[in-house]
Formats: structure tokens, sequence, C-alpha cells
């Protein structure tokens, strides 16, 4: 299935074009046992022509046959192109940026692919219970590849230290998946387990 990128993008979130859109599809929490739980989201990737795609996911739990049980969780959060600051970007908070949009052409972002062909990305992801990601990875053509460079958590939340994310687009699907590490392991290494996967289809 070839990748429709709307024309009135800003140049900077066109690697990213592919995820703009609503998804939605089918999961299983684990490992995907059989005697996993089964999960129905949906997202959405939204652009209003500043350089990031705004994202949303809420999720319910289902039963085998996929009938909702009820609301499972919801994460808001920010996509974009890793690079530098400069002068004309805005913020923090509401100062406007000089310039909209900053990266104009195709050949400045051309300008940041990496050594992998790959244009390099920051997610930040938040969570109820005062849990919030930021990821850094890279994105190449239909391939997205996150691993958390911090986890914060509230007070009262549960134990949570790292995470990595993989994405990609199969035949026209949208397929991730989150193993997620929730204390040290005992041998030093990541901890990280297999937390959730699903295969989202585009909807209108």
């Amino acid at each position: 299935m070839p990748i429709e990128i709307p024309t009135d993008l800003t140049p900077e979130i066109v690697p990213l074009s592919w995820l703009i859109g609503e998804w939605e599809g089918q999961g299983r929490l684990g490992a995907g046992e059989e005697d996993s739980g089964h999960f129905l989201q949906h997202v959405s990737f939204m652009h209003n022509g500043l350089p990031y795609l705004q994202y949303r996911a809420e999720s319910w739990l289902t039963d085998d046959d996929g009938t909702r049980l009820r609301p499972l969780t919801v994460e808001t959060g920010f996509w974009a192109l890793e690079r530098k600051q400069r002068e004309e970007d805005g913020g923090p908070g509401l100062v406007p940026a000089d310039i909209v949009p900053v990266l104009k052409s195709a050949d400045e972002v051309e300008a940041l692919r990496n050594k992998d062909g790959g244009f390099d990305i920051s997610v930040s992801i938040s969570h109820p219970g005062g849990i919030s990601e930021l990821y850094y990875g890279q994105i190449k053509g239909p391939q997205i590849q996150l691993s958390t460079d911090m986890v914060m958590r509230g007070s009262h939340s549960k134990e949570y230290t790292a995470a990595t994310r993989i994405f990609g687009l199969v035949d026209g699907n949208l397929l991730w998946r989150w193993d997620v590490a929730t204390g040290k392991a005992p041998d030093g290494g990541s901890g990280l387990e297999a937390h959730a996967s699903a295969i989202l289809h585009k909807v209108t």
C-alpha cells in the first residue's frame, strides 16, 4: 500500500507522515501467550502546522471475542524529529516561534538524516498515575525504534524504570510492541519484559 503524504505538512514532520490518522485494532498483554489478556486500542496522530505530531492512545480491556469489558488506560504525547533548538523555535511555554516552520524545505530536513539513513526522533508520552516517559530513537522509512532516556514517576506510581517500543507499517497496518522494565534485573541486565503488542488498522 503506498504512503500518502498530506500536502499541508510542515516539512519537518514529513518523515513521520505515515503515522498521521486514526488507527484501531486488537492487542495482547504480556508476551501474547494463550492465557494473556486482550485489549482494543484506538490511536490518533494529528498535526496542527507545528513541527511535531500529537499522539493519543486509548485502550479497553476486552474478552477473547473483542467485546469491551472496561477502560484500560489512556496515553498522550508528542512525536518530533530530534534536532538542535534554534533561536527561531518557540518556547518555553507560550513564547511563539519567530518563523513557522523553522525548517522550510525538504533539503533542510534531509540534512538531518543520520549515518544509518534514518532520522533521530524524540517522543514524550504521559500516563495516568504520574508517569511520563521520554524516548529517543530512530525512524527509517516505515519503521520506528524507541528506548527511554528517562522515566519520571509520581510519589504514588508503581515501579517502572525503562521501556522500549517498536512500530512498523506492514501491509497498511500499524504493528507495535512495547517492552517494559519494572526494576533492576538480578543479573544486571536491562530487565525488559514483553508488556503488550497490537495490530492496528487505519480507520477514517
